[in-house]
């Protein structure tokens, strides 16, 4: 990338990139801003991220990397605070990010919002700046409602968001599916969406030999590892993975580990409990809690299979992983997956989303012997192209374009 280096102001308000992967408001959008943000600091771009100051805060600014720092903004309240109720403070995150920009000296070039939340601040910015927005939902409430899974999205999401991918300069979706959703549902002009797809850090996702990650692990040697990776979320249908291990009851040594939640007093995790009883698989499901992004390559591996049982994705980033790491994927028909995946190579998009369906999935990569599973460096080529040197060199494209195509008009 040989564009002059920019000041890009990344907004992630409700969720830090820092923030306990796995948890409820924590997932793959935090990874997705984190690796997408040390990339372009590697570059020569400088980046500053804001978010929310919560109790768990330490110092206002935190560097990241290289040129990524991570400023918290408070609007002097640090406690916990449901997503919506941050619409009402928008205004005040302003008022800091301001403070902030005018104690630092700084000017930005563009901004990059982060979900519909981030986006509402980074119109008022790109108002009052007058310089361009980018802005990438990663879900979009309209397609969460039709989803059916959970609390429904408020009406004054969809609003938001439809008014948003109107008057912002750039949409940055992950998919050409999304793309096509944000023109039916939202009215976004095709040419102002650019389709780039998510990243997987290569070099922290390689294969390791299968037996000896199970024994880091405390795993069997002959033991077959269905795993999950994600948050206890309704929309991502890990209601319907436990209820597919009713129908693999032919497979005494088959164990399911569930990696994610917010601990043992979550209301989810006591719901999927209660799952697992109603089942009657609790001598084969393991709940393996949080665990840090660098210590996930040794699940990947261990696995013979990881599961996206999910109801709506917008791409699906534990599936690059679990494909870096040479560990095939089943999954429902969501996210981006119909164009990565091989079918019977390197994974498999099941025909429907029923746990049934999950199950056939599943035996297709229970293998009676290791020699029988796929290569793991066969399955980690075809995700070459998603390093993430490749993602950042295609944003970098939206961006130049934007700032050489820019106009301006409040919103």
């Amino acid at each position: 990338m040989k564009t002059e280096a920019l000041k890009i102001a990344i907004l992630s308000l409700h969720s830090s990139p820092i923030g306990a992967l796995g948890s409820r408001n924590t997932g793959g959008m935090s990874v997705y801003i984190r690796e997408l943000a040390r990339e372009l600091g590697r570059c020569g771009h400088h980046l500053d991220i804001f978010t929310r100051r919560n109790a768990h805060t330490n110092g206002q600014v935190v560097n990241l990397d290289e040129n990524v720092r991570l400023i918290h903004l408070s609007n002097g309240h640090v406690g916990p605070v449901p997503k919506l109720a941050l619409y009402h403070t928008v205004e005040d995150y302003f008022r800091a990010l301001e403070r902030f920009q005018a104690q630092d000296g700084l000017c930005y070039d563009l901004i990059h919002s982060h979900y519909w939340l981030s986006g509402l601040l980074g119109q008022i910015a790109q108002n009052r700046w007058q310089v361009p927005h980018i802005v990438m939902f990663h879900t979009l409430g309209a397609l969460k409602n039709m989803a059916a899974a959970g609390e429904p999205e408020p009406e004054l999401r969809i609003v938001s968001e439809k008014r948003l991918a109107k008057g912002c300069h750039c949409i940055v979706a992950s998919t050409a599916k999304e793309r096509e959703k944000l023109m039916r549902f939202y009215g976004a002009a095709a040419e102002k969406i650019k389709v780039v797809p998510c990243g997987v850090n290569l070099n922290l996702f390689r294969p390791l030999d299968r037996l000896a990650a199970r024994r880091r692990l405390g795993f069997e040697a002959d033991e077959s590892i269905v795993l999950y990776v994600g948050r206890f979320d309704p929309l991502k249908g890990l209601d319907r993975l436990i209820a597919a291990f009713a129908y693999l009851r032919n497979h005494p040594r088959l164990r399911l580990v569930i990696v994610g939640g917010d601990g043992e007093q979550s209301s989810a995790f006591q719901y999927l409990q209660r799952l697992v009883l109603k089942y009657d698989v609790q001598d084969r499901v393991i709940f393996a809690g949080r665990i840090e992004q660098s210590d996930l390559p040794p699940y990947y591996s261990a696995a013979n299979v990881l599961v996206i049982p999910s109801r709506y994705e917008s791409f699906g980033m534990v599936g690059l992983e679990s494909l870096a790491c040479g560990t095939p994927v089943v999954t429902t028909p969501v996210g981006a997956f119909k164009r990565i995946l091989r079918e019977g190579q390197t994974g498999y998009v099941v025909s429907d989303d029923t746990p049934v369906a999950l199950a056939r999935g599943i035996e297709f990569f229970l293998p009676a012997t290791l020699a029988e599973a796929p290569v793991p460096e066969a399955v980690r080529a075809s995700v070459f192209e998603y390093d993430w040197s490749n993602v950042a060199s295609a944003i970098m494209d939206a961006y130049t374009n934007v700032l050489t195509n820019q106009t301006y008009a409040s919103n």
